[in-house]
This record gives C-alpha cells, sequence and structure tokens, in this order.
C-alpha cells in the first residue's frame, strides 16, 4: 500500500483585524513533558506523547492577522519545531518520495527553498507520515526499509546546513515483509514503541534490542500511538483500543483490550473502516487519568472515556449529530473536556488501497464539533457547533483558543472552495473570528494538523506546501 502522503499528492488538482477571543479559564493540566521528547508542544504532530492536541504555548490570536505561504509542491502534514530547527516531513507531486526539510524558523531567504532536504525510503499504508524530534533535536521515523532512523542536522565548514543519519536500527528482523511502521512513539524509559499496519506493536530499548507483540490477526493500525507518564502505551486498531507496557523482561505486553462499535463500512471522510483517532491521554490530576477516541458506529458516533490502566469504560458519549456522524482526527483532550470535530463527508483525493468502499459513497460535508467534560460517574455534552473544520484543530492553555482552519463554501463541496483560519472560543464553542485566506484548492490543509510556535505562529500543512499565520 502507498503512503497517503503519496496518495494525496498524486491527486493534487493543477493548481481584516478581527476581535480578540474571550479569555478562557484555567485549561489544563497538561501531562509533564516526557523527557525523551524535544520541546513541548511542537515535537510531536499532536503536541505531546498522550497526544492531546493542546499547547502551552499561546497562538497569534484573532487581531491583526497576516497570512503567508512557503510553497514546497509537496504535501506536508507533519511540522516538527526543535530548539533551533524547524522540520517538515512532506511527500512532493513529483516523485513522491518522502522527504524531510530542514526550514528556518523565521522564513526568511528564499521564498519555497529548503535549508537541507533528506529523502527517504518509501513505506505503505501511513509510513512517512508520522514522527517525533526526540531531545536531541533529531527527527525519529520508520522508513519503508523497516529501519529506525534518527536524523540529525548539522552545519559544514562552510556554513551550509545539511541533513544526516545519526544513528538507525534494522527492525526487518521484527516486522514481517509488506507491513510497515504506522506510528511511533518514545515512552518515559526512553523506549521507542512502534505499531504497524497489520498490527505488531513492538519497542525498540535505548540500547537497540527490538521485541515484538502481534494484536489479532485482521485487525489495522491506521492512526498514530501515544504515551503517558506511567509507561503505558495506547495503540487503537480498526477494531479496538488497547493499552500495553513494557514487562520486566522488557518486553511489550498488553494490558487490556476494549472492542468498539465500527460500524459496518468505512465512512466518506474517513482514511479506514474503524476509529480515525490516535488516542488520546487527559485528565484533571495528572493530565493522563484518562483515554479517549471516537468510534465508527453507524448513525451516530461516540466519544469513549475509559480509565488508564484499567481499561474501565468512563463513558460513550453521543458527538457530532448534525450531517452525518464520523471523525478522522484525534480528539482534544485537556483536564476534564474533550473536543472532537467531524470529518464526515470531507473529500479526501483518494484513499489508502485496503481501506474498503466507504457507505455512501460520498456526501456533504457539513462539519460540526463537539465539547464533551468528563467526570468520575460520567460525561456531559458541554457544546455543539457548525465549524467546518478542514484540519486538526489545536487548544492553546496558554490565550484559551481553539485554532483550525476551516472550509468555506457549499457542504457540496468543489475545488472552488476557498479556507478561513478560525479561532474557536473553547468555553462556549463560539466562533471569535474568521480571516479568509487567499487560495483555493492550493491551500486545503487536507484534515492535516497544525503546530503552534513559541513565537506565535501557527504553520499549517497544505496539499502544496505550509501556510504560515502570524
Amino acid at each position: 500500500m502507498r503512503s497517503p502522503l503519496a496518495l494525496l499528492a498524486a491527486t493534487v488538482l493543477a493548481l481584516a483585524p478581527i476581535g480578540t477571543a474571550e479569555a478562557a479559564g484555567s485549561w489544563g493540566p497538561l501531562a509533564p513533558p516526557n523527557p525523551y521528547l524535544g520541546p513541548l508542544g511542537t515535537a510531536t504532530m499532536h503536541g505531546d506523547a498522550g497526544s492531546s492536541d493542546a499547547t502551552p504555548l499561546a497562538g497569534p490570536g484573532s487581531s491583526g492577522i497576516s497570512v503567508g505561504g512557503y510553497p514546497l509542491a509537496s504535501a506536508c502534514p507533519t511540522l516538527l519545531e526543535g530548539s533551533d530547527n524547524l522540520v517538515a516531513l512532506c511527500t512532493p507531486v513529483i516523485g513522491q518520495t518522502p522527504t524531510i526539510h530542514l526550514l528556518d524558523p523565521t522564513f526568511a531567504g528564499p521564498v519555497g527553498m529548503s535549508l537541507a532536504s533528506l529523502e527517504i525510503a518509501k513505506g505503505s499504508l501511513l509510513g512517512g507520515v508520522y514522527a517525533y524530534l526526540d531531545n536531541a533535536d533529531r527527527l525519529v521515523i520508520v522508513d519503508g526499509n523497516r529501519t529506525l532512523l534518527r536524523v540529525g542536522h548539522s552545519r559544514d565548514e562552510a556554513g551550509e546546513w545539511r541533513l544526516s543519519i545519526d544513528s538507525s536500527t534494522d527492525l526487518s528482523s521484527v516486522i514481517p515483509v509488506g507491513d510497515n511502521v504506522t506510528g511511533l512513539v518514545p515512552d518515559w524509559s526512553g523506549n521507542v514503541w512502534f505499531a504497524t499496519g497489520k498490527s505488531v506493536v513492538g519497542l525498540v530499548t535505548p540500547a537497540g534490542a527490538a521485541a515484538t507483540v502481534a494484536l489479532p490477526a485482521g485487525e489495522s493500525v491506521a492512526n498514530s500511538i501515544s504515551s503517558a507518564p506511567s509507561g503505558r502505551v495506547a495503540v487503537a486498531t480498526t477494531y479496538a483500543l488497547y493499552e500495553l507496557r513494557a514487562d520486566a523482561t522488557g518486553r511489550p505486553e498488553v494490558l487490556w483490550r476494549e472492542a468498539y462499535d465500527r460500524g459496518s463500512a468505512r465512512k466518506p471522510g474517513q482514511l479506514s473502516w474503524g476509529t480515525g483517532s490516535t488516542p488520546t491521554y487527559f485528565g484533571p490530576s495528572s493530565g493522563a487519568e484518562y483515554l479517549t477516541i471516537v468510534d465508527n458506529a453507524d448513525g451516530q458516533v461516540h466519544a469513549l472515556v475509559f480509565r488508564s490502566g484499567t481499561g474501565q469504560l468512563v463513558c460513550s458519549q453521543p458527538v457530532l449529530p448534525r450531517g452525518g456522524a464520523g471523525s478522522e482526527n484525534s480528539p482534544i483532550g485537556i483536564g476534564r473536556s474533550l473536543f472532537v470535530a467531524s470529518t464526515y463527508g470531507y473529500p479526501y483525493p483518494t484513499v489508502p488501497e485496503g481501506a474498503g468502499p466507504a457507505v455512501p459513497a460520498s456526501a456533504p460535508f457539513v462539519g460540526g464539533m463537539t465539547r464533551v467534560d468528563v467526570d468520575d460517574t460520567g460525561c456531559n455534552t458541554v457544546w455543539e457547533n457548525t465549524v467546518r473544520s478542514a484540519a486538526v484543530p489545536h487548544l492553546s492553555t496558554a490565550d484559551g483558543s481553539i485554532y483550525t482552519v476551516t472550509r468555506v463554501g457549499l457542504d457540496i463541496t468543489s475545488p472552488l472552495d476557498g479556507y478561513a483560519f478560525t479561532v474557536v472560543n473553547p468555553d462556549t464553542g463560539a466562533v471569535v473570528s474568521n480571516r479568509p485566506l487567499a487560495g483555493t484548492v492550493v491551500d486545503d490543509p487536507l484534515q492535516m494538523s497544525p503546530l503552534i510556535t513559541p513565537d506565535r505562529k501557527i504553520l499549517q500543512g497544505t496539499i502544496t506546501g505550509i501556510l504560515r499565520v502570524s
């Protein structure tokens, strides 16, 4: 199966200041930073090891917004920033070989030029999408040759930047031929955990030893994985949610498995038949007491909240009731609140091979978001809105705003639709501001995840490069 980046890139078509967000209450806590990751908020696609999609960094707000572009002729779903570097993992339209770009965080210099680039071997399924920056600012990724890479950067004697493979670990002895890594994350002991499309879950110790456990045959992993300070790791397959940990011998073991309602087929606006969620850790005390995904039930989907460690179901709360329900995105999880955005009917140009037909084949993209609050006895819906989020929303705990890019146009989407930078009040669900973007199809973020940077920019990958909002 080809990487979704390649699938998306292969189908790319030819190519006023507003009010300030209302200050929200205290949002948090976030889980303690993982010591084996780079800076909190910018080292993973979903903000942290627990995939909270929340960040301690302030965004640009909603007043005096300016928007710029950084064209790379590539789809760029992974944008990460270390202590001195900005890294983009993209797939070019031509050639479709996943490419790592080192970029100047100030975006100075020639437009469209990266400081350095490095091609990596093509993978399958979601290989080449999920990666992270470690505590030495190296990009950690498993390539299509089933090799765990740590990619560093440095300057040569002439002052030119270069990317290089600092270390590699061959995983071909533990990952079968024809299978590739979908997601990976470090735990709090420095083990690098990974999950493959065919549901092999494994870890690589700091010494380089690898061990795996196979989940039931027929299950697939179509999203990334998450870890918590307890040492536990969460994996969602197309059938069930799992929590694992390393046993006394350093091998992965399953703590619990909970099946969910995967529905009767893949829905339009999703890339697999099952949950579209990367599991999200969140909670009011440690930032990781709860674990949540969204199911794929027919008609009405639910946010499922479990207790981390035991798998006890806290609640199954209906979400996204408008216009057909389904979500390919990881929920935001922070404190006692979670936020779910609908992708039902989103017009992906194509889907990975083996995903199966969508039922129905297509649907209007109506959108909508739901906030659910959790306590020890259950859950309740706080608000619903009609935001047509076209990207993975992120919440800033620093300024109390949810940031996303929305799709502008009719529910029956077309390449002529526009896009807007949108700020949502997490207390009420109200839209605080919409700043139209100049482009149409070239600005399509295709439900990719943005990066909120330490200097209050938002970088959003699109099918042709990167948008910069400041």
